[in-house]
């Protein structure tokens, strides 16, 4: 899922500097997933679940989160640099870290790892000081960072909560539906931003009619990142919802926080837009936090995860209660120690050996 999600940056905004189409990107990387899983069940490579409305439900306001959360991530990427998102993203675990405790039944952080929390707030307010952006546009370059912040910090909340509470029976479930839900909404986005005008006026630009007279127009280079998009797009998908099921919400969060320290110092490799010194400082400052936060474990008053999915890093070993041993009166505790260890030796013939 780290590999996934810290690459899936970096290709998304290659891909933006040949096609600066956010919602219509995302559009062809959701409906490539969905081709992709309906192809694989064709096949037989891939087990997927039927579709059932009380699925549809849950799903449905998931997935107005999930495209919002992808819109606004693919603005922040077009109107700004990439250490910008990481910074938004960074915050969420704080906000996310009080949320588990009033929704998902996990108790306060630690003050250890308030305290990495804060850390990372430190750095991220520190980035920002450091930002040219910020200096020359204020907090309107914030805008869509602000809006990314706000609506992932839902998303990772609310699919906790569904996450076990729909009952898949494989683990493409959630990726179908999301999918397969995602891209109208991305559709209207397109439509919102102007997307479909622009496209108009980009063939106009290079003599064509067609989409598919456009791409042929377009370095081959071009074609290879739309289509890695689209793979890693789906791996996402699959890792992050298994994921998702296995660690709290704060902790996923601050997952997908940490896993971008590569993306940093391949971006600084890559683009010209990237930020000073002390930005990169601070964004270590705030990868840092990360690294002391400890997950905060389940309220005591709440048997099961609210959930109702095993959590890996907070589930207790489960194992039956060992029986009694009866010493005999009179023997050293070796002695005792030694008849125990003959009475549950295997059975040999119906024996004891």
């Amino acid at each position: 899922y780290s590999l996934c999600s810290g690459s899936l940056v970096l290709i998304n905004k290659l891909i933006l500097h040949y096609f600066p189409f956010p919602s219509l990107v995302i559009v062809v990387q959701l409906l490539s997933s969905v081709f992709l899983i309906y192809g694989g069940s064709f096949f037989g490579v891939i087990a997927i679940d039927g579709l059932k409305w009380e699925f549809l439900k849950p799903y449905m306001v998931y997935t107005v989160a999930f495209s919002t959360c992808i819109y606004a991530n693919m603005m922040c990427l077009n109107t700004s640099n990439v250490e910008t998102v990481i910074v938004a993203r960074a915050m969420s675990p704080l906000v996310v870290s009080f949320l588990d405790p009033i929704f998902l039944g996990r108790e306060l952080p630690s003050r250890r790892s308030m305290a990495a929390l804060c850390m990372i707030v430190v750095g991220a307010f520190g980035y920002a000081s450091t930002d040219d952006a910020f200096k020359t546009q204020g907090w309107s370059a914030y805008t869509w960072p602000i809006i990314y912040l706000g609506v992932i910090t839902f998303e990772m909340v609310y699919g906790k909560q569904i996450v076990s509470s729909v009952k898949f029976q494989t683990i493409s479930g959630p990726v179908q539906y999301t999918n397969l839900l995602g891209w109208p909404p991305m559709l209207m986005f397109a439509e919102m931003g102007g997307e479909f005008a622009r496209l108009e006026d980009m063939k106009n630009q290079h003599e064509v009619d067609t989409v598919w007279g456009l791409l042929s127009k377009l370095p081959a280079e071009s074609i290879a990142f739309l289509v890695l998009g689209c793979l890693v797009g789906t791996a996402i998908g699959y890792t992050g919802w298994y994921c998702r099921g296995k660690i709290s919400a704060t902790s996923f969060t601050l997952v997908g926080v940490l896993n971008k320290c590569l993306t940093v110092f391949v971006n600084l490799l890559i683009w010209d837009q990237h930020a000073t010194p002390m930005g990169i400082t601070s964004l270590l400052v705030c990868l840092v936090g990360g690294a002391f936060y400890k997950q905060a474990p389940m309220r005591k008053n709440d048997k099961d995860d609210s959930t109702g999915c095993e959590d890996i890093e907070m589930s207790k070993v489960k194992s039956s209660p060992a029986k009694k041993r009866i010493d005999t009166p009179g023997l050293t505790y070796r002695e005792n120690e030694s008849i125990a260890e003959e009475q549950t030796k295997p059975l040999i013939g119906g024996k004891k050996k």
